[in-house]
């Protein structure tokens, strides 16, 4: 059964800068099938016009200028969302004549993501197991104990092939390991980027869905075993896709990020925004 949570979370992006610079945010988590936003806060300061979009993957965007000095920004969202993750080892795979165009970008190699590379390996991997979501599950294991979950190893994202090499890697670094491995046996795959209650250290968090049995499943080759507690903000091929923020112009801006993810005891703990 479904149990429903109430979660709040909250991220603030501190920037000193030395020019006018053009930024693209993707802070706000928007509602779906799997959680619903019922209140949100977006404060800039100082306060500039913000052009607000929606890009080819369905995320929502805040266009910017940011002014010279120090800017600030601070979002909250109270959520409501799931204490678990659907789980569904009978969920097929789809033939790739069947899937929905919407889905068919996720089969392809992306710059993160080689998958024309990991054919041999998936197949490895996956040797044993029902076609569908118990390829993905498969999969997912090998990651979570083949691949080092190091937080803080790494500030820029690197290949799937890289990763693999090292041995090691933050969230993102194992979900492209993952989507890579999906993709190379034509299981369409994501990167998912958001809040997840619990995570030691706080910060944002990468995780995976993959497409079989006619929808979307989330899995966290991070975690031992995948639980809910999550909002997601963004969705996309790899992280260049998903990028919380990205600026244009030169240097190092952001100088402090704060993210914080609790536990509602109810709806009424809403009011304290």
């Amino acid at each position: 059964m479904l149990i429903a949570m109430w979660i709040k979370a909250m991220c603030n992006l501190d920037f000193q800068l030395q020019a006018p610079t053009p930024l693209v945010l993707m802070l706000r988590p928007r509602s779906g099938t799997h959680q619903w936003v019922a209140r949100e806060s977006y404060t800039i300061e100082p306060y500039v016009p913000v052009v607000e979009y929606t890009d080819i993957y369905g995320n929502l965007c805040q266009r910017l200028v940011a002014p010279v000095g120090i800017f600030s920004i601070q979002t909250s969202a109270k959520v409501m969302t799931a204490e678990t993750v659907d789980i569904n080892s009978t969920a097929s795979f789809v033939e790739i004549q069947y899937l929905p165009k919407s889905v068919l970008a996720y089969l392809l190699p992306s710059r993160y993501c080689e998958s024309d590379r990991f054919g041999d390996l998936a197949m490895e991997v996956t040797a044993g197991s029902q076609l569908g979501y118990d390829q993905v599950a498969s999969i997912d294991r090998w990651v979570h104990h083949a691949i080092r979950y190091t937080p803080g190893s790494s500030n820029v994202a690197i290949s799937a092939e890289e990763v693999n090499s090292r041995g090691e890697g933050v969230c993102r670094d194992l979900a492209h390991v993952a989507i890579a491995l999906c993709r190379s046996i034509s299981i369409p795959s994501r990167l998912v980027v958001g809040y997840l209650h619990g995570l030691y250290p706080m910060d944002l968090h990468a995780w995976f869905e993959a497409y079989v049995g006619g929808r979307w499943y989330t899995f966290d080759p991070t975690q031992e075993e995948v639980h809910g507690r999550r909002i997601a903000i963004a969705y996309g091929r790899d992280a260049a896709d998903v990028s919380v923020f990205h600026q244009f112009g030169a240097g190092d801006i952001l100088t402090n990020m704060d993210v914080r993810v609790e536990l509602l005891n109810s709806d009424a703990d809403s009011d304290d925004y």
